[in-house]
């Protein structure tokens, strides 16, 4: 099951979604139909997006008209186009305490302290999710190494950063944002394991992209994240600081689990930090259908059902860092920041 491009959607299922922002900020810019197309199509190739939009006349046309809302790659386009977020956009209301302005914003490439800007903003939907979590802590060391990679030196012990949350939560993308940043390695599960996953299920008479029954949970499941975490600890053992992406729904809802994990971590002078990143409903399915995954098939299908095992409101049992991901806000931040830093480093 795939979501396409042309799937209409009206305004009423889209609370806050103002089309005629987009034929603003366009005529604001000077740019035809065609001509955005062309731009949408090259900022989408140099930011490295899944799914580059065809962007042709006509569909930028319907968007601009409300007869079509804009899927996730074309939205993540369009707001590295004009320097803006999606409620600038008029792609949907803003959240509440959600920093955003509506300004038609100018097309200036010259290099300034908005790259500085744009990084610290997004590191900062880093958030405490508990009292006890260090928010701040992380996010200087995230600024830190990414100012350290064209200055040297490091003041700081070695740290395993957990980025985990539901299929579909942005994840992945907001991982290989700290990696951008820092130049630390990421091992993110799926990629990493998937391989041994899918010949293991076969093996033992299943299907390779189940991930919802017995024989994946209790026979697979724990092999595929003991390859993970061995992974990330030959990395922490040479000191090297280490980004890991997985749900890990189970490890950090297990008070001992994590426990075990940050007394080995802290033998070897690592510290271990919890992210967990917060999604909403709606947006997880939109992600989840436009990546297209045959592991994701079972979930796509049966969405009621696989919702009714998932708490939106779950957090980790152990002192941990949240980041907002509803609407694909943090995510937005995060292409912004990389968009800025690739102006800065041409």
């Amino acid at each position: 099951m795939t979501m396409t491009e042309g799937q209409r959607v009206g305004k009423v299922n889209r609370a806050g979604w103002r089309p005629d922002r987009l034929r603003e900020q366009r005529e604001a810019h000077g740019l035809t139909l065609e001509r955005a197309g062309e731009r949408l199509r090259e900022v989408a190739e140099q930011a490295r997006l899944k799914g580059i939009p065809a962007a042709n006349p006509q569909t930028l046309w319907q968007h601009e008209q409300g007869e079509v809302y804009p899927g996730p790659h074309y939205r993540r386009a369009y707001c590295l186009l004009y320097r803006a977020t999606e409620p600038d956009l008029g792609f949907r209301s803003a959240l509440p305490g959600e920093e955003t302005s509506f300004k038609l914003t100018p097309m200036d490439d010259r290099l300034t302290g908005a790259h500085v800007l744009a990084v610290e903003r997004a590191v900062h939907r880093i958030a405490p999710g508990s009292e006890e979590a260090d928010h701040r802590g992380l996010q200087q060391r995230i600024i830190d190494a990414w100012k350290r990679r064209h200055t040297g030196g490091d003041p700081h012990r070695p740290v395993l950063i957990l980025v985990g949350g539901f299929a579909g939560s942005g994840k992945t993308e907001l991982a290989r944002f700290f990696v951008q940043l820092t130049g630390w390695p990421l091992l993110d599960k799926d990629p990493l394991t998937r391989p041994l996953v899918e010949k293991l299920l076969v093996a033992l008479g299943g299907d390779p992209n189940d991930r919802h029954t017995d024989l994946y949970r209790e026979r697979v499941r724990p092999v595929e994240y003991d390859c993970l975490m061995q992974s990330a600890l030959a990395n922490i053992k040479c000191g090297i600081s280490t980004v890991l992406s997985a749900p890990f729904i189970a490890e950090m809802t297990d008070p001992a689990w994590m426990q075990r994990l940050a007394n080995r971590a802290a033998a070897m002078g690592v510290d271990v930090f919890p992210v967990w990143v917060r999604c909403d409903e709606q947006s997880m399915q939109e992600y989840i259908s436009f990546r297209s995954a045959a592991r994701d098939a079972w979930k796509l299908q049966r969405w009621d059902e696989y919702m009714a095992t998932i708490d939106l409101d779950l957090r980790p049992a152990v002192p941990h860092l949240v980041v907002d991901n509803r609407l694909g806000t943090a995510v937005t931040l995060a292409d912004q920041a990389r968009q800025a830093m690739g102006a800065m480093y041409a």
